[in-house]
């Protein structure tokens, strides 16, 4: 097996003729947690977009776990353990707790006998979801939606992890929570590409920093000394 998850060869991707991102390259190792950060519009979650293959024009190259990704359907990369928490949650809102994370497990044909198990196991990821269990989606808070948007990627048992702007518009105990969480699934080995508005949060948990604005990536550098460098503050935080 390969050390590199996924590599990324300019990648560009568009709305129409528009030119989201442009000549994307950069690399992901095994248990590593890459973030992307930048000011809003940069193109950040157009470039998960792009990975998880739900944007019908891109061009370059993609590979996943040693293999060629361009060009597979998204439901193939979910299958192989390509899982992606988009902005916004998108949980079923007319579905229980507990279907939404019997859903996230559609794509592992023939793990019918571990379902009830690993269903559990994503529960207790976030014990606010146990006591809602039989609760349908829709009534759950914007921070218990996030939960059960990750607990449902959770059962997808991801190689690669894709997260959307987890915190957004969430309160800071809630947020600690869900970080208390990305933290625990990276000690698991789970590797991580991470987008955040929030740039100190993104920074604090994850070991490198790609740095994009108007849709190409202007920096990179480990996490942590990106947080101590005021240089490129304006790319990192917008102002």
């Amino acid at each position: 097996m390969t050390d590199t998850v996924l590599s990324v060869d300019k990648l560009s991707a568009y709305y129409g003729n528009l030119c989201a991102i442009r000549d994307v390259t950069f690399d992901v190792a095994r248990g590593e947690t890459v973030c992307v950060i930048g000011p809003n519009g940069a193109g950040k979650t157009t470039l998960l977009k792009a990975i998880s293959g739900t944007l019908a024009k891109t061009t370059g190259v993609l590979r996943y776990r040693g293999e060629p990704a361009t060009g597979v359907a998204p439901e193939s990369r979910v299958a192989r353990g390509l899982i992606h928490v988009p902005e916004g949650r998108q949980v079923f809102t007319s579905m229980t707790v507990e279907e939404n994370l019997e859903m996230g497990a559609y794509s592992r044909h023939g793990h019918g006998s571990t379902l009830k198990a690993d269903v559990e196991d994503a529960l207790k990821l976030f014990p606010r979801l146990l006591e809602r269990r039989k609760q349908l989606a829709g009534t759950l808070s914007g921070g218990e939606q996030q939960m059960l948007a990750m607990a449902r990627a959770a059962m997808g048992k991801p190689q690669l992890l894709m997260l959307d702007e987890p915190s957004m518009g969430l309160a800071p105990l809630v947020v600690a929570e869900i970080y208390k969480q990305v933290q625990a699934l990276r000690a698991q080995g789970v590797t991580i590409l991470l987008v955040e508005q929030n740039a100190k949060i993104a920074l604090k948990n994850s070991d490198r920093a790609l740095v994009i604005a108007s849709g190409e990536i202007r920096h990179h550098a480990k996490s942590a000394d990106l947080l101590k460098d005021g240089s490129i503050s304006g790319l990192v935080f917008g102002h």
